[in-house]
């Protein structure tokens, strides 16, 4: 396709050296976790795959493990610990550079960060003490001595070895957002060591020289060798960014590219909520002229302008990215095509990251393919053809799970007609929108809406609130309900199965109330938060903002207790108390009176009354499905309605990326022959060693 695109954007199309490779542009997909690892290596392998195909220069692997001796289970990531992992990792160097792309593999030893939960090694670090997990594991490392340096060294050279004849091009070794042992050795906060290894700079920094030029000697300078460290440490005694920039300006062409992350996980990878695009610029701007080779930063990039700014204001050479490569694979190509309106941009909520997590297959909220490439066959950007059916399709609702069924069906080449009830598209999304913090939510709304504004095929009917009469009226083949939910004007959640007595004198609102601006403005209020994600606090401030003072209760021991996996709990916390509200954790209401409430201890029962005056409950939703249960109980054979299913909240509330990707997976599935018993979904299969000698005793 000869492309469209203003001149303006060329320079990110250069080519860029990194050592001995060339990558093609400058579109660098840093590594990130996506939730598959050593479990499923061909999911993740075609995800791999698809990001080459959308354009990307350089292609990473998430951390690989090099050695047995540290791991963090129960985190699922790539393994490297001994021959027979290199055909699986064959196979993903090889989907990385299928469309011309450099593989890479970031090679991570945990150190003071691995728990060998699963090995049960006794955990090896730079300096003794507590592990540094996200799990507070009761398990303490030791310090290594010089003969374990030697050994480390001589499994880094191994796995160099290994990655070499796997096919990768470049060699990522990690030391950044608090992981991995070569930030370890250069921090202060974790070397207190006193031989050649630990105090001065030159000194911490030892290790690195030592295995940057073990791994020269094994790869022959056939491979390249980037480092990824952080900016800056949080806290008086971590790695600041001053002594970061002495480390480069010394060590100046010690790698072949620097690959510079912003402090912690949670602030390089921070939710849309609190970080801005291009976050971390004041803390790599100038390093480029400490060094004579490329620089990589990240930040989460979408707007194209912004990467060309950061290039050509001599900031960075590559343009990092992890959770933009996921929400659109194809961004570079996109870009480098001039089709700017079709970029599905990311939205920061970190759904990606919460695979990672909980140990789980990643999903994206943007992109409904994520990790399904293999396993469902499903594509960012091509459609299956449709089939048999030719009668329209009834989409009922234009909410995140209605948007996308309606915009896959129609790049399937259904006729949808898309009936929402009220004045616009968008459903929660539209609401939650114009929330504290989270406009960005409404990428969600706006890609769907633009994508399907260019399909004739697709019609859009507002004010549109259907009676069953009315969707008979319709002669649709088929139906789907999208019609979302509700949430729940009782404390009824995880903690109470049950409503508690109310006394209807006190004005009780939820979610639904504050989104479309009624509820309190001033006084006392009381946030029950029972649902943990993002939703409660959001209104807390959103009412500080009113003017109320504010009691947040959780029966969670922290404030928006699930968020620990979007990787901003921390934040959030930090947000409540310094707007001033009285957090009460481990509580939960007892009984709700007219003009107070009692909060009653989740351990031990003791009560406490809390004068109020009105009360806001974020605890469960119900699904909007009259529509549903009206339909589901005609004969829908004898009005031609070939099928109807109801998706996303109206089916089982959830977050808004469960809702898109029932969307796509409605989409997906019309007209297929049903599976009966079957998997819906491609997995791996763990092998029995037969050659093992298997017998106890």
């Amino acid at each position: 396709m000869a492309s469209d695109r203003p001149p303006h954007y060329d320079i990110l199309f250069e080519p860029v050296r990194i050592g001995s490779k060339t990558a093609k542009n400058r579109f660098y997909q840093v590594p990130h976790c996506n939730g598959g690892g050593y479990r499923d290596p061909s999911a993740v392998s075609e995800m791999r795959r698809t990001k080459a195909e959308g354009g990307w220069g350089v292609i990473f692997t998430e951390q690989t493990e090099i050695h047995h001796s540290s791991e963090i289970t129960p985190f699922i990531e790539q393994r490297l610990w001994d021959d027979r992992d290199i055909p699986a990792l064959a196979g993903m160097a090889e989907a990385m550079k299928s469309h011309g792309a450099l593989a890479g593999i970031q090679l991570a030893y945990s150190g003071v960060n691995g728990p060998n939960l699963y090995t049960r090694e006794v955990p090896l670090a730079v300096t003794g003490g507590p592990i540094l997990t996200f799990t507070s594991d009761p398990v303490q490392a030791r310090a290594v001595d010089l003969a374990d340096i030697a050994d480390i060294r001589r499994w880094f050279k191994n796995a160099a070895r290994r990655a070499k004849a796997a096919g990768f091009d470049v060699l990522c070794l990690y030391g950044a957002h608090g992981f991995g042992i070569f930030q370890h050795f250069l921090s202060p906060a974790t070397n207190q060591r006193g031989d050649e290894y630990g105090g001065s700079l030159f000194n911490r920094a030892r290790f690195l020289r030592e295995v940057i030029a073990d791994i020269r000697e094994v790869t022959k300078d056939d491979m390249a060798i980037t480092l990824r460290l952080s900016l800056h440490e949080p806290g008086p005694a971590g790695l600041g960014n001053d002594e970061l920039r002495e480390f480069i300006a010394t060590h100046p062409t010690l790698p072949d590219a620097w690959d510079l992350a912003q402090g912690t996980w949670e602030a390089c990878s921070g939710t849309s909520r609190f970080t801005a695009e291009g976050a971390q610029e004041e803390l790599v701007r100038g390093i480029k002229a400490l060094t004579p080779l490329p620089v990589v930063g990240v930040g989460r990039f979408t707007s194209a302008d912004a990467m060309v700014r950061q290039v050509k204001s001599n900031i960075l050479d590559f343009i990092g990215a992890a959770r933009p490569s996921i929400a659109d694979p194809f961004l570079p190509k996109k870009i480098e095509e001039g089709r700017f309106e079709e970029i599905r941009e990311c939205i920061g909520c970190n759904i990606c990251v919460t695979g990672d997590m909980t140990g789980a297959i990643s999903r994206c909220t943007q992109n409904t393919a994520f990790m399904e490439e293999w396993r469902k066959g499903w594509h960012p950007e091509r459609a299956r053809p449709k089939g048999k059916s030719n009668g329209p399709v009834l989409v009922i609702g234009g909410g995140p799970a209605g948007l996308e069924a309606a915009m896959q069906l129609g790049r399937r080449g259904y006729k949808v007609a898309l009936a929402e009830a009220s004045r616009q598209l968008g459903g929660r999304v539209a609401s939650e929108r114009l929330l504290p913090g989270l406009s960005a939510w409404g990428r969600v709304a706006d890609y769907r809406i633009g994508q399907i504004g260019q399909m004739p095929h697709v019609e859009t009917y507002l004010e549109s609130q259907l009676t069953v009469q009315d969707v008979l009226a319709f002669e649709p083949q088929h139906v789907v309900i999208a019609t979302g939910a509700r949430w729940r004007a009782d404390v009824v959640s995880r903690y109470h199965l049950l409503p508690i007595a109310m006394d209807k004198a006190m004005p009780i609102f939820t979610p639904d109330d504050l989104m479309a601006g009624r509820g309190p403005h001033g006084g006392r209020v009381l946030v029950y938060d029972d649902d943990h994600f993002y939703m409660g606090s959001v209104l807390a401030e959103l009412l500080v903002a009113r003017g109320c003072e504010v009691d947040f209760v959780t029966p969670a021991p922290v404030v928006a207790e699930w968020t620990k996996n979007t990787l901003e709990q921390v934040r959030i916390q930090r947000r409540v108390l310094e707007l001033g509200m009285a957090v009460h954790t481990s509580k939960a209401p007892a009984t709700i009176g007219g003009t107070s409430v009692s909060i009653a201890c989740v351990y031990t029962g003791r009560e406490q009354e809390l004068a109020v005056s009105a009360v806001v409950l974020v605890s469960s939703r119900t699904s909007n499905e009259t529509l549903f249960r009206g339909l589901a109980g005609m004969d829908l054979q004898s009005a031609g309605i070939a099928s109807l299913r109801r998706i996303g909240d109206a089916e089982a509330p959830g977050p808004i990326a469960w809702a898109t990707y029932a969307g796509r997976r409605y989409a997906e599935e019309l007209d297929e022959e049903p599976l009966g018993d079957a998997l819906p979904f491609r997995r791996e299969i763990t092998a029995f060693d037969p050659a093992q000698d298997h017998q106890t005793g």
